[in-house]
């Protein structure tokens, strides 16, 4: 009897020490929620200021070395390019608040009018796009009447003026979950990107533009236009703040997307986006249509590309429509 009782205690005592473990395991899991303390200490952490110098005015595209640039044409093979940019949308809706205008002057000339930041068209954010109580990628703060009347002096568009030119990645989500297209409102966590690593046999590295394909344009087509953005019932898909140290980790030189990576609880949202350009200083492709991308890059099973583009050399700029361009 006493046997008995000391193997039940035994066994009671082990049931107890692997409840406790379990628990401790779980609670020591990867989590995915991100406090406003945390993102705040981010800001100090994980912050390029000052890495390529106080003067420093185009952030991680420092990471675009020649090196990379020779990597980057190695990639081509066939010499087949496909474009990233959706055609201007001049139809008002409600996810195109503002659409491009083209006005004919005659047989001959037109004048075409955009404003182009926000959620529907293909854009490149500068570093002067986001603050944060006035201040700017390595602590650029200008004097707000005098940007109001020229522009911005320092981290306008027109320090990418000689163009982007590096190895591009496309992660496609929709693809990995076996979906057209990702539900408004679904987060992208580091385990996705690094599960579609795995799947398409690339890696994420040091000066690489990073595209995020989250299936906008192929759901807008099916289903119509939504309310998306940082407004009041605004509903995205996209890269949830816990990838930030990812971004950080991987230290990538731009990124892309088919949205501005609004996904976020509402005390968070728009995150990824305003950490990126303000204290990573990548620069983004806001807006990206990134299907005739995915097809291709699905019918060749290559998931990386040169990626070549341009802005407008707007001085004093927040950003500029662009057209990113992929070749295999």
């Amino acid at each position: 009897m006493k046997t008995f009782a000391g193997s039940l205690f035994v066994c009671l005592i082990l049931a107890l020490a692997a409840g406790k473990l379990s628990s401790q395991a779980v609670t020591a899991a990867p989590a995915h929620v991100v406090t406003p303390a945390e993102y705040e200490r981010w800001k100090k952490d994980l912050s390029n200021w000052g890495r390529w110098g106080k003067d420093d005015q185009i952030g991680a595209l420092n990471l675009i070395t020649p090196a990379k640039r020779k990597q980057a044409a190695s990639l081509v093979k066939e010499g087949f390019s496909v474009s990233m940019a959706a055609d201007p949308d001049t139809v008002k809706a409600v996810d195109n608040p503002n659409p491009y205008e083209l006005k004919m002057l005659s047989i001959g000339t037109d004048e075409i009018a955009v404003n182009y930041h926000g959620i529907a068209h293909t854009h490149l954010d500068s570093l002067a796009h986001i603050n944060d109580k006035g201040v700017f990628f390595n602590g650029y703060k200008p004097d707000a009447a005098t940007v109001l009347k020229q522009g911005h002096e320092k981290n306008s568009i027109h320090n990418v003026k000689n163009g982007i030119f590096t190895r591009g990645i496309l992660i496609d989500i929709p693809r990995l979950k076996g979906v057209p297209y990702l539900e408004p409102g679904t987060p992208i966590y580091a385990e996705d990107l690094e599960a579609w690593e795995k799947k398409a046999g690339v890696k994420v590295s040091a000066g690489d533009a990073l595209f995020v394909r989250t299936g906008v344009w192929a759901r807008r087509k099916a289903l119509g236009p939504w309310l998306r953005g940082r407004g009041e019932g605004g509903r995205d898909a996209g890269l949830d703040p816990s990838v930030i140290p990812w971004l950080k980790q991987r230290d990538i030189a731009i990124m892309g997307s088919d949205h501005p990576q609004y996904v976020a609880p509402s005390e968070l949202r728009g995150a990824v986006h305003d950490f990126a350009l303000l204290y990573l200083g990548v620069h983004l492709f806001d807006n990206c249509d990134l299907e005739a991308l995915a097809d291709a890059a699905a019918a060749r099973k290559r998931w990386e590309f040169l990626l070549t583009a341009a802005p407008l050399p707007m001085v004093g700029g927040t950003g500029s429509p662009v057209n990113p361009i992929a070749t295999f």
